[in-house]
């Protein structure tokens, strides 16, 4: 349990751009991916915008006929892998019992439900594709990844809402800790924006409705915030542990030296009353890490731009970091790239890894008009040059109460 897990590999398909570099520098440059929607006619929704992934191509990643028995969320899977072990060097030796994947996804395959249920509805049963469930279901990312790549090790698929990806990276990093395993390709991926996906959350009357300025809708903290922005896309991190990384002479980009996670046990939808819940899973995350609050240069908050889950957070981090809490900074780039739900903690945790590497906070955009329950440094508009981001602080909050928490830490590079 005491074998130290590094992250050497990072792979992203987000709206603000498809691989790690694009991403992060439409991150420091704060840039929102917020636009009308164009998957569909949203013409009659309360909410006609979203976080897309524009110019994706499935086939720069896989072969035709693979791409067109996988679900767009699969897809992103694989592509957001397949950059990860490229950019980590790590060879898969063929038929590899130590090498595991675990991708979580919180909604999986709608695309196709939807699209079959319309096949079933027009055409009949007979006519619903063989391939529908191997589709549609949650844990086919990590089996897609896991048969593409050779990789026999654990494998299997975290459900947890929107801390499903943190849930999953965490849990790889615990396999490899326990020995199950050298290496894991781990994050998570999601593809919701479908008629149904998005009338849905409107019905819930959590999105935000600025379809007027979508780039300016999602504002985490800000007193004006009116919901969250759906959106789409993709994260995987490959870990391995830092004896292997050296022995390979691989570039690490951080340590995981924390994580942690709590049940509110409160309500479906609504964080626990201030912030508790929440505030556990940050607690449970230091402790681990044997670091004292103060050690945490960088959060990237969960920050949906809602107006109850900002304020709880922000209550949260105060319980969970006291005074330290005043002076961290912190920021959601949801902002930018809207809510990716069960990819959403896997992207955030790349930015983690990037703001440690280049020693850059990205910023909170939108921030016009502060909030009094929301009083932290919320880095505001502008991304924030600081001479070290040492330890840095990943949160992921999901419908059903469920938080986690990962700290990252620097460890520079390992070499021979």
């Amino acid at each position: 349990m005491d074998r130290r897990v590094v992250i050497t590999g990072l792979g992203a398909v987000t709206p603000l751009g498809i691989g790690v570099e694009p991403f992060w520098q439409g991150l420091i440059a704060g840039r929102s991916g917020i636009a009308p929607l164009s998957a569909f006619d949203a013409s009659t929704y309360t909410t006609r915008f979203a976080g897309e992934v524009r110019d994706f191509d499935p086939l720069q990643f896989m072969e035709r006929g693979d791409a067109k028995h996988m679900d767009r969320y699969c897809q992103f899977a694989v592509a957001a892998a397949r950059m990860a072990l490229d950019d980590s060097g790590l060879d898969v030796p063929p038929r590899s019992d130590r090498v595991g994947v675990l991708i979580g996804s919180g909604i999986g395959g709608t695309w196709t439900w939807e699209n079959q249920n319309l096949v079933l509805r027009d055409k009949g049963p007979h006519r619903v594709s063989p391939y529908f469930i191997p589709m549609l279901i949650g844990d086919m990312a990590s089996g897609q990844v896991s048969i593409m790549f050779g990789a026999r090790g654990p494998n299997f698929a975290i459900v947890s809402a929107c801390a499903t990806s943190t849930n999953a990276i965490g849990e790889a990093c615990e396999i490899i800790r326990r020995g199950d395993a050298d290496a894991m390709i781990a994050g998570g991926s999601e593809a919701p924006l479908t008629p149904l996906g998005v009338a849905g959350f409107c019905s819930m009357r959590a999105l935000s409705t600025r379809n007027d300025e979508p780039e300016r809708a999602s504002r985490p903290f800000d007193k004006d915030r009116d919901g969250f922005v759906m959106a789409e896309g993709a994260g995987a991190v490959v870990l391995e542990t830092e004896e292997s990384a050296r022995e390979r002479g691989a570039r690490a980009y951080c340590e995981i030296i924390g994580y942690g996670m709590s049940a509110d046990a409160y309500h479906v939808t609504a964080p626990a009353p201030s912030g508790e819940g929440c505030a556990r899973a940050m607690a449970s995350a230091i402790r681990k890490a044997g670091i004292s609050p103060g050690d945490i240069d960088y959060v990237n908050a969960h920050g949906t731009s809602t107006p109850l889950n900002d304020k709880l957070e922000t209550d949260g981090l105060k319980q969970a970091l006291g005074d330290a809490a005043y002076t961290v900074a912190i920021s959601s780039t949801k902002s930018m790239t809207g809510h990716l739900l069960g990819a959403a903690g896997a992207v955030e945790a790349i930015v983690c890894a990037m703001a440690i590497t280049h020693g850059i906070v990205p910023p909170t955009i939108n921030y016009e008009h502060p909030d009094p329950e929301c009083d932290l440094d919320y880095v505001p508009n502008a991304a924030r040059q600081q001479a070290a981001v040492k330890v840095a602080m990943s949160n992921s909050f999901g419908f059903g109460g469920h938080n986690a928490a990962l700290i990252l830490g620097a460890c520079g590079r390992v070499d021979k």
